[in-house]
Parts: C-alpha cells; sequence; structure tokens
C-alpha cells in the first residue's frame, strides 16, 4: 500500500524536515524462511533537508518466526532496521544507484523506501544460530541434538583430491 508523504515543506527549504509513521504489510515482507512477522509493524522517521539534500531517517523492530534453512527447526528472532537513505528529486539519479530513492513529484512513497531497505538487509541464509550443523544427509536427524547414530562413511570429493595431496604432502615434511 503506497504512503505518500508530500515534500513540498521541505523541499525547498533547507533544515526543514517532515515525520512521519507508518505501518508496513508484513505480508509482503515474508518470505519461504520468514513466514510470518508479528504484526502490526510500525515504522516512524522523517525526511529532512540538509542543504539541499534530502535524506529519510526511519528506526522499527520486528519479531520474525523463522525457519532455519540448514536445519528447519523454527525459531523467533528480533530484528532491528535503521534506515538513513537519500532521496532525490532527479529521477535520472536515482535510476542506476539503489542508494539513492527517487522522490514522485514532491513526494515519497514512504511504505516503498522502507519495504526496500527491509529486503536489502535480510540476511541471504537465515540461521538459527551462526554454528548451526544442519540436518544428516543420511537420516535426516538435527545434528544441533547430537550426533546421529548412522554409520555414514564421508564420500570423498574427487575434486578436493590436489587439495588433500597437497595437504598430506605439507603434513609430511613437516615432520
Amino acid at each position: 500500500m503506497a504512503v505518500l508523504l508530500d515534500l513540498r515543506d521541505v523541499i525547498e527549504v533547507p533544515g526543514a524536515s517532515k515525520s512521519f509513521e507508518t505501518q508496513l504489510d508484513t505480508q509482503r515482507l515474508q518470505t519461504p524462511s520468514v513466514p510470518e512477522i508479528d504484526a502490526p509493524l510500525t515504522a516512524r522517521g522523517s525526511v529532512s533537508n540538509h542543504a539541499g539534500l534530502l535524506r529519510l531517517q526511519s528506526a522499527f523492530r520486528a519479531t520474525l518466526h523463522c525457519v532455519c534453512d540448514r536445519c528447519g527447526r523454527a525459531f523467533t528472532r528480533v530484528k532491528p532496521l535503521d534506515v538513513d537513505v537519500p532521496l532525490s528529486g532527479d529521477l535520472e539519479a536515482g535510476e542506476g544507484d539503489g542508494e539513492v530513492f527517487p522522490l514522485e513529484g514532491n513526494s515519497v512513497d514512504v511504505n516503498e523506501v522502507l519495504e526496500t531497505c527491509w529486503i536489502l538487509d535480510m540476511e541471504s541464509k537465515v540461521l538459527c544460530n551462526p554454528d548451526c550443523l544442519g540436518i544428516c544427509p543420511q537420516c535426516g536427524k538435527n545434528l544441533n541434538d547430537g550426533p546421529c547414530g548412522c554409520v555414514m562413511e564421508a564420500e570423498a570429493d574427487p575434486r578436493m583430491a590436489a587439495l588433500r595431496q597437497l595437504l598430506q604432502d605439507f603434513s609430511d615434511s613437516e615432520d
């Protein structure tokens, strides 16, 4: 849902600012790894003119209900997001640069800017913890709960044979 913030009072007045408060659509922010976000997700902030440069600033937190990409375990995480991005009235200046958000006439779509910043700030892999061991590829047991009982021989990747030989040669030369 577009939330246009009229900036006519800010664009030509250095030092001026305009506050906003908006609710983001949590369904638009969900992914397979983050299937649920606690609502309502309220963001507060302002757009200010710093010597002719417009900046949108906001900070908010969200409670995410996640599924680990490595082990499949469900967990909850609080994600803060601090936004501080420039805005531009020149549409061509903002087209090639993902760091500058274009104005729509004398307005900015606050929700679009915040949703874009949210998506760009998300991790590519959502893990329950950085040291997650995942699941056993043979029996499917969550290895974070302890070792599995299956006897799984580590299959040697033939592409690593040269590296294994180099490491073996190095350890033999140290003896």
